[in-house]
């Protein structure tokens, strides 16, 4: 991000900590520091890449932003505004603007619902489009993301996985948003399907000027998307750079492992390396091998 071009997303030392309760009395006797200090920014149009290995707090992060878990400390700037200070009055017009992708299409889609009215729900609730004007927009949508119009009289379970991932991101593109959270949105898929929605959500964010906040735990996934990637590691961010930088020249001891670690095209080249193994667990730790 250049600096002279604004912020889209400026997120300052979030914290989100959840409460340890034991004993009879279910006293608070600790606390899980899920996000302990996360700082970045999100031009408009830029993908920041947000990885690091389940259980490191990232999708706490991306839901912490959006405020579907309560953050315990910190600011998140949206186009200059707090949305950590903001009513839920105040919340109900940024919500049009900041949406979400889930990790799991299946879990994510309302068995109960015909994919129509999972994608056209958002646009009824903030009462931008009802009736046939509703089922014309609903049907664009899910022609924008690779699905016929006649997908909308169809249940989840008749879709592929793909496919439901698909009307995931229409119902994310319904209220016509600038940011949207991939929360690890190919990881349930085929390795042949993750390449479509990857090509696919490119493509939108070039037509649209769509700005993402992609967490994966997969680094040659990152690579492929993302203009700047975060590596984050128990809470925090242990080192951001530029795609091509991030990749050719770690500098962190976490980063190097999460790159060792991705599989090697030519399986007769193997890459040495030892497991990274924090300062404070050293004393601990195991040999390598």
């Amino acid at each position: 991000m250049s600096a002279d071009t604004p912020a889209l997303l400026d997120v300052r030392d979030l914290h989100t900590h959840f409460p340890v309760h034991s004993g009879v009395l279910q006293r608070t006797t600790g606390w899980v520091k899920a996000v302990d200090g996360v700082s970045f920014t999100i031009a408009p149009g830029e993908t920041l890449g947000l990885v690091g290995e389940s259980g490191c707090g990232k999708t706490t992060v991306g839901r912490t932003i959006l405020r579907l878990i309560p953050a315990t400390s910190g600011q998140v700037l949206y186009k200059d505004r707090d949305v950590l200070k903001l009513s839920r009055r105040e919340m109900q017009p940024l919500r049009r603007e900041m949406q979400i992708i889930f990790q799991d299409p299946a879990g994510s889609l309302n068995a109960r619902l015909r994919a129509g009215r999972i994608v056209g729900e958002p646009i009824e609730v903030h009462g931008l489009a009802r009736g046939a004007e509703l089922r014309k927009q609903v049907e664009q949508l899910l022609e924008r993301v690779g699905l016929p119009s006649s997908a909308a009289d169809r249940y989840p379970h008749e879709f592929s996985g793909g496919q439901r991932q698909r009307i995931g991101i229409a119902r994310a593109l319904a209220l016509h948003p600038k940011l949207i959270i991939c929360d690890e949105p190919t990881s349930a898929l085929d390795v042949s399907i993750q390449s479509q929605i990857l090509n696919l959500l490119k493509d939108l964010q070039r037509d649209l000027g769509l700005s993402y906040l992609f967490i994966s735990h997969d680094m040659a996934v990152v690579q492929h998307i993302c203009d700047r990637v975060a590596v984050m590691f128990r809470g925090r961010i242990v080192e951001m750079s530029g795609r091509d930088a991030i990749y050719s020249n770690p500098q962190h001891a976490y980063t190097q492992t999460l790159l060792a670690a991705v599989p090697e095209p030519t399986p007769r080249r193997r890459r040495r390396h030892a497991p990274y193994v924090p300062e404070d667990e050293s004393a601990t730790a195991p040999a390598s091998a």
